[in-house]
């Protein structure tokens, strides 16, 4: 008898009667509109502050948590921002299971739509394609097993995310022949960014992507000893020095420095500040907008009691969550960014017009000298509204002459917008950088303050021609996307990069001289000699030429600097540069490398940490020891 019940037609029938009978007992309760048994009581996520209208349904990653559960959002928001409707219920986002454990069990279709008619479920669960329109590729392509389209609540298995970062970036500089191109142009660059994602992506196990690497960002993470300009010189100082290549015997590197002035904090100017906050639901894990809430909260103390705070937030609708405010009123503020929640689309364009509205309105009353500064806190996921980079770009260099700038925090990865959050920053006259860690948050929104809000120099390009008696080959070492040409370093009108107060400023040339072994490219053939066509007139390697403007000026100053053709010593923050400019290079393949790998680099970083106070240069060696480990 027993070897007759255990046969496989048996036990089919007797898995369709249970399967029958669990579907009799739950249907009487979803009839009543009653919610189902879960083994675990989902996390809530919040609604947006914006809610959309309740036709606009919330994107499916609206709904995840950090753990990977799905829920609804509450009918009623946790805060209003100013000028929206409140918000709707949201139906509730049922996803696919993606594996059945037997034929039987795939085939079941659940109820149908008209048996959630009384439900308060409009129309019944959602399918995975209604959820997820992007995930439709995957569902062609899942296994004819899955024939459900709807489950019961509690079988939900979450989706992975879809990894849709997207980098700034461009092919690395080239090695330019000096007697046939002698001249390089770039904007200088003070942004931080790419070094903060390398350290993200390197904390979780993997190489970062090599479009993600913008070495000079790498470098000028790090504060170095630069002179400072004396009064009533220029708002910057320039240092220039030669030394030789770490990875190569036969080149040399050309190191140029920028100080700015970073002037007493007394003599600041005010500051009207807007936080430009994305609360949509692709900010609600736990390294998005609570991460961003706690790095706000570090900037308040650095504020002065004559500085004014504003903070609009966008999901879906943009809306004014707090009216401008006297920094002083702390309490006020922080109850502000309490009340903000994740949910919802990303209505980035809406946001970024509602908060030009409030700057402008803030620097209205006619007082003279205050600086007005948007800071857009973001993971860059603009998608309602003007999401392509270069409408957005135009759309905020329309608005920086009006003398309010916008800088870029980035928050999370995974569909991390680096391009749009670059586009950006580079068109607000501000800077970039992404916050990864509170210590991060510290270092940008704290420690580096003035330099991040308080310009001091507009549109700074460099302009460097070698001398093509004495140098043969060069390449830039980075500023990829910072490149000019040649004939807008006299243009006025061509936008270049901000230096804010105390800022500094590093570039890295390798050079090859005349006569070097280190040479890559083979004479022309019908080109003329180069001793004859190219006499030796000044003895310098190279003419540095700097072209920037004063905080609201039209007109660009000059300065220029001659570069000696002899090389020196290289003291410890010229070594430590050359570190991070070759573990910049290992991460993106090393091409002008030869045999220099991690070995050298970590010894090199090793022996130039020098005055270490903040521990930056003690991580990046352990950053460099862990990519050497991964890259095995």
């Amino acid at each position: 008898m027993l070897m007759k019940l255990t046969t496989r037609p048996a036990l089919t029938m007797t898995a369709s009667l249970a399967a029958i009978a669990v579907a009799l007992t739950i249907y009487p309760t979803l009839r009543q509109g009653a919610p189902l048994p879960q083994a675990a009581a989902p996390k809530p996520v919040a609604a947006p502050a914006t809610a959309p209208a309740a036709a606009s349904l919330p994107a499916p990653e609206d709904t995840r948590t950090t753990t990977g559960e799905v829920t609804a959002a509450p009918a009623t928001p946790p805060a209003e921002i100013k000028g929206q409707a409140p918000a709707q219920p949201a139906p509730g986002v049922v996803l696919l299971e993606q594996r059945a454990e037997s034929d039987a069990v795939a085939a079941v279709e659940g109820p149908s739509p008209q048996d959630f008619a009384d439900t308060g479920l409009a129309g019944g669960p959602l399918s995975l394609t209604d959820a997820a329109p992007e995930m439709e590729p995957m569902m062609e392509a899942a296994p004819a097993t899955v024939a459900a389209k709807r489950v019961l609540p509690d079988a939900l298995v979450p989706l992975p995310e879809p990894d849709t970062e997207a980098f700034a970036n461009a092919p690395s500089n080239p090695v330019m022949i000096a007697a046939e191109d002698p001249v390089s142009t770039f904007s200088i660059d003070t942004d931080t960014a790419s070094y903060a994602v390398i350290r993200s992506s390197l904390s979780r196990g993997a190489l970062p992507p090599p479009e993600a690497v913008r070495i000079e960002e790498m470098v000028n993470y790090f504060p170095y000893g630069y002179a400072a300009p004396d009064a009533g010189a220029p708002p910057f100082r320039t240092s220039v020095n030669l030394f030789q290549t770490p990875w190569n015997a036969d080149t040399e590197l050309l190191r140029i420095g920028i100080q700015g002035r970073l002037p007493a904090i007394a003599e600041r100017p005010p500051l009207n500040l807007v936080f430009l906050v994305d609360t949509s639901g692709s900010m609600q894990d736990a390294d998005k907008l609570p991460l961003l809430k706690q790095s706000l909260r570090l900037m308040l103390p650095d504020l002065r009691a004559e500085d004014r705070v504003a903070i609009v937030a966008y999901a879906g609708s943009a809306g004014t969550v707090l009216e401008p405010t006297a920094a002083s009123d702390r309490a006020t503020i922080l109850a502000a960014l309490d009340r903000l929640d994740a949910g919802g689309s990303t209505a980035g364009a809406e946001g970024l017009a509602l908060a030009y509205q409030v700057a402008e309105a803030m620097g209205g009353d006619g007082a003279e000298g205050h600086v007005s500064r948007i800071l857009l806190a973001t993971d860059g996921d603009f998608n309602v509204g003007l999401s392509d980079p270069g409408a957005l770009k135009d759309f905020v260099a329309a608005k920086r002459d009006g003398g309010t700038y916008l800088s870029v925090l980035g928050f999370g990865r995974g569909n991390l917008d680096d391009a749009t959050m670059q586009a950006l920053a580079q068109n607000g006259n501000g800077t970039a950088a992404y916050i990864d860690t509170l210590s991060e948050a510290q270092k940008v929104l704290s420690d580096q303050l003035s330099g991040a809000l308080f310009p001091i120099a507009n549109d700074v390009k460099i302009q460097i021609e070698f001398n093509p008696a004495v140098v043969a080959e060069y390449r830039l070492i980075g500023y990829e996307t910072r490149a000019l040409a040649r004939e807008d370093f006299n243009n006025d009108k061509v936008d270049a990069g901000e230096i804010g107060a105390g800022h500094q400023v590093t570039a890295l040339y390798e050079v090859t001289p005349v006569g070097s072994p280190a040479i890559l490219n083979d004479p022309l053939r019908y080109g003329a000699a180069q001793d004859n066509a190219l006499p030796d007139a000044t003895g310098d390697l190279a003419w540095l030429k700097l072209r920037y403007k004063d905080p609201g000026a039209s007109t660009s100053r000059l300065i220029e600097t001659p570069v000696s053709p002899v090389a020196g010593a290289a003291d410890a923050d010229a070594r430590w540069a050359a570190a991070i400019a070759g573990m910049g290079q290992l991460l993106t393949g090393a091409r002008y490398l030869g045999d220099w790998g991690w070995d050298e680099a970590i010894a090199l970083a090793g022996g130039a940490r020098g005055d270490d106070p903040f521990g930056y240069r003690a991580e990046a060696l352990r950053l460099m020891r862990l990519a050497q480990s991964i890259a095995q």
